[in-house]
């Protein structure tokens, strides 16, 4: 069902190409979508308020996005996509899996507090549990499975959580530290956390902490290059 009303017509996007603060309009109407569904929740929002949140015309927003669903597809997406795209090389550069599973918890804190702190939060409401949104679910179920089978190696023999479970309460101890007091170098308290979970104390887990910023500095150092 279109929410476009009056004629249908695809407006125009308006004149400027970015905010004030550097934001591209399709950004800014994600950042308003995604306030808007965290305060009022998605069902309760429509495409104009997004717009008047944005200082758009309605039209104009369908220039940018089909409507509801599609926004809130790329919100999902973002707040899972960026991980999963490095994983494989985290994994592959990582010394042991201690220290892959602390820089997977660094890389995926970074990737949902770069993103509207919101979003988490609706990973469990009902619309989010229909079909046209299984492409998230199905990368979310990806990433849990990695949280997974790394616990598994982590975790010492005898360990009292199986380690689907135990990867499970990573996932969602990452998920939600967006609602977590604001603290330094919180990415890597988080990660500690989940190490600490998983029974990795002391010499281990200073080994591990070791380890991950290892691969993120080496997996950084590819893209600071293309940048000169």
């Amino acid at each position: 069902m279109s929410e476009r009303g009056g004629t249908g017509r695809v407006g125009r996007p308006r004149s400027r190409g970015a905010a004030d603060d550097g934001r591209t309009p399709r950004q800014e109407i994600l950042d308003a979508a995604a306030a808007l569904f965290s305060e009022s929740g998605f069902a309760a929002t429509s495409t104009r308020a997004i717009a008047d949140r944005v200082g758009i015309r309605q039209a104009s927003l369908y220039h940018h996005f089909a409507g509801k669903d599609e926004i809130l597809l790329e919100l999902l997406e973002a707040s899972v996509r960026p991980t999963l795209d490095v994983v494989d090389a985290l994994r592959s550069r990582a010394p042991d899996a201690a220290g892959a599973l602390h820089a997977l918890v660094v890389v995926d804190v970074g990737t949902l507090l770069a993103g509207p702190l919101g979003i988490p939060a609706l990973y469990v409401a009902p619309e989010v549990q229909q079909p046209r949104f299984e492409q998230f679910r199905a990368h979310r179920r990806q990433l849990g499975a990695v949280y997974a089978e790394l616990v598994r190696d982590v975790a010492p023999a005898g360990h009292p959580v199986d380690a689907d479970v135990l990867g499970q309460v990573c996932l969602h101890l990452v998920e939600m530290t967006a609602s977590l007091p604001s603290a330094p170098q919180l990415p890597e308290q988080v990660a500690a956390a989940c190490l600490g979970a998983c029974g990795v104390t002391g010499d281990q887990l200073a080994a591990a902490v070791a380890g991950g910023r290892a691969v993120r500095d080496a997996l950084a150092a590819p893209a600071a290059a293309g940048r000169h």
